[in-house]
């Protein structure tokens, strides 16, 4: 799904050669020109993402009565932008509507409707800044900001360029979050241990 000819590389050659250098057990992404180099998750984040993704599943699958439609990732490396920025959600969705194939690629090009950032003490500054500009640019719909520590989901909606909270549901909500208010999503799922 990626077209190297769609973007070219304006990146400088040391970030880009620093972005394929990153060690396997970190997180490397090019955010604004920058290299940004985050540990893997902690478990407690890794498992807040992984019981979110089986949360919704159904709509990947397409077992909720016809109101399935998306292909839901974990960890997607996204290519977005000029520079390009390579920007790894922690899980992310596209209505199948706008990928009807499913792609056998590393990275896309194609902005998802649908990102979800697991917030901790050392990634939110970055998610709830740069990534989320970087989010409404490419005109993603909805951004969920999860913070497993403080028990938090935040719903935004991208309006005219500019994101608007919908809702903050916390503890052991159940709760309906757009764009996946079909199904009513268990919010203490993603805190258990």
């Amino acid at each position: 799904m990626a077209d190297p000819a769609r973007h070219a590389t304006h990146n400088a050659e040391e970030v880009e050669a620093a972005f394929a250098a990153a060690l396997p057990d970190s997180v490397a992404e090019i955010l604004d020109g920058e290299l940004h180099v985050q540990p893997r998750p902690r478990f407690r984040c890794a498992r807040a993402a992984s019981r979110l993704g089986v949360e919704l599943g159904g709509f990947d699958l397409g077992d909720l009565g016809g109101r399935g439609g998306w292909i839901i990732l974990d960890e997607p490396e996204l290519h977005l932008g000029s520079g390009p920025d390579k920007v790894v959600p922690d899980l992310a969705g596209w209505r199948r509507e706008r990928m009807p194939e499913f792609p056998d690629v590393a990275a896309t090009d194609l902005a998802p409707d649908w990102v979800c950032e697991i917030v901790s003490p050392s990634t939110q500054i970055i998610d709830r800044g740069v990534k989320r500009r970087i989010y409404a640019r490419e005109a993603v719909g909805n951004l969920w900001l999860v913070s497993p520590d403080d028990q938090i989901l935040e719903v935004f909606r991208l309006e005219a360029g500019r994101w608007v909270l919908l809702d903050t549901f916390e503890g052991n909500a159940v709760v309906r979050a757009e764009p996946f208010d079909a199904v009513a999503l268990r919010l203490g799922a993603l805190w258990e241990r």
